[in-house]
């Protein structure tokens, strides 16, 4: 059993220790949800957010490139990706 301690901070907000994100599969971006059991436990799940999300494999292009991709994003989403890629790449150089 890993048992590890964090500290919630003053607007509710905690860091899922990396450790149990990988263990469990969490990674950035997901969206958690957290049902109270009868018991008092808590049961934290990660939520698909699109419940039909065949229409979207339709529209999606075979042959695209990394670049043409993120040319096609907005400045923010761009900014988002490079920080996404970013802490991916951080992550792997720690393990290692």
């Amino acid at each position: 059993m890993l048992k590890i301690y964090r500290v919630l901070g003053k607007k509710g907000r905690i860091t899922i220790p990396y450790e149990i994100r990988q263990r469990i599969g969490f990674r950035y971006n997901d969206v958690l949800s957290f049902i109270q059991q009868d018991d008092g436990s808590v049961l934290v799940r990660r939520e698909k957010i699109c419940d039909n999300c065949k229409y979207l494999e339709e529209d999606f292009e075979e042959n695209i490139t990394l670049e043409d991709f993120l040319d096609s994003l907005s400045e923010e989403e761009q900014k988002d990706a490079l920080l996404h890629l970013s802490l991916l790449w951080a992550e792997k150089k720690r393990i290692s």
